[in-house]
């Protein structure tokens, strides 16, 4: 429990249209905010938002959330981390993940399987790559190095550059139970997409039994200050029917497997099946209001009060909050959560 939640600006990744919110990040910054996040999926990348903010701010701290681990070897991500680590004077949280099935194979061209592998081997490499004790060798079977085969020429190499921090902190975006697991095992935080904080203890207490001191759980959390409850019941419904609906296969949807965990499986069983059935308008109307509102903050100011009670009473220890997109609502969500 924490009545001292740490609070950051998740920006997401960019839609449609290039969005540049330096001016956000700015006033974040101005306001108290610790960090700010970026995101991708199959648009806009997740560092170099990250590199344009940290050239015009001075303190905030910069996360990826996340930097998906099939668009990068491990090396060239660890050799990015300590590069923008190095020009923001250390201010960078990595958070990494493995993405899912379609996008991972239908994106980046790169294998699923065995995505726990991958990423303990990924996290194990970069690593490495930071503390340059060694020239950096790996046999596991997803990133050997150097390369079995080809010309036979590979050698092991040592990062040239040293890194202004050897341990860059790593934070794994994660859903099911073993992943939440290895992120408590290996990293420095987790991070959590869609969260009912109540039900932390009971569907993640094993997972996070290894979590070492200081383990951040930085949930994203879409904050909407209004006074139109069902305006922002609906534009969260509509961020979960795509979600829930859409993000994955019919016979693997990390997503929709999580809603189902919190007690919503028949929910997310007929939802799923109505958006791949062309309903999308049925999709939307199968969601329940309450899960909306269970993994959101929303209403007015005193009702986001009271709420923000769950998530101060649970092991979450950083609010991202999703939504702000001016300076007043950013100072409101700031006097709402630190005030």
């Amino acid at each position: 429990m924490s009545d001292d939640l740490r609070l950051g600006l998740n920006l997401g990744y960019w839609q449609r249209h290039a969005t540049d919110a330096t001016d956000l990040v700015q006033a974040a910054e101005r306001l108290g905010y610790d960090s700010v996040w970026t995101a991708e999926a199959y648009g806009s990348d997740v560092f170099t938002p990250l590199a344009w903010y940290g050239a015009r701010t001075t303190r905030i701290k910069l996360g990826t959330s996340v930097a998906q681990i099939s668009a990068r070897s491990p090396v060239t991500t660890a050799m990015t981390a300590m590069t923008l680590d190095h020009l923001t004077g250390g201010r960078l949280l990595l958070g990494i993940g493995a993405s899912g099935p379609q996008v991972v194979e239908g994106w980046y061209g790169r294998p699923f399987p065995y995505p726990l592998a991958r990423t303990r081997e990924y996290i194990d490499i970069m690593r490495k790559v930071w503390r340059r004790e060694a020239p950096v060798t790996n046999d596991g079977p997803h990133y050997p190095l150097p390369y079995p085969g080809g010309t036979g020429l590979g050698k092991p190499l040592k990062l040239i550059t040293h890194p202004l921090r050897p341990e860059i902190p790593v934070y794994l975006g994660a859903e099911g139970p073993k992943n939440v697991a290895l992120a408590a095992e290996l990293t420095d935080g987790w991070l959590p997409l869609f969260t009912i904080p109540q039900q932390i203890p009971a569907l993640y207490g094993d997972s996070l039994a290894k979590a070492s001191p200081g383990f951040d759980i930085a949930a994203m959390v879409l904050v909407m200050v209004t006074n139109d409850l069902r305006e922002a019941l609906d534009t969260v419904k509509l961020m979960l029917t795509l979600y829930i609906g859409g993000m994955g296969a019919r016979s693997k949807n990390f997503h929709a497997d999580i809603i189902s965990r919190m007690g919503y499986a028949e929910a997310a069983e007929k939802i799923q099946h109505l958006y791949l059935t062309g309903k999308k308008d049925e999709a939307f109307k199968a969601i329940p209001d309450t899960l909306a509102d269970d993994i959101s903050l929303l209403g007015p100011p005193a009702r986001i009060r009271e709420r923000l009670r769950l998530w101060r009473d649970s092991p979450v220890t950083t609010l991202l909050a999703m939504g702000p997109h001016d300076e007043p609502a950013l100072r409101t969500v700031r006097d709402l959560v630190l005030g």
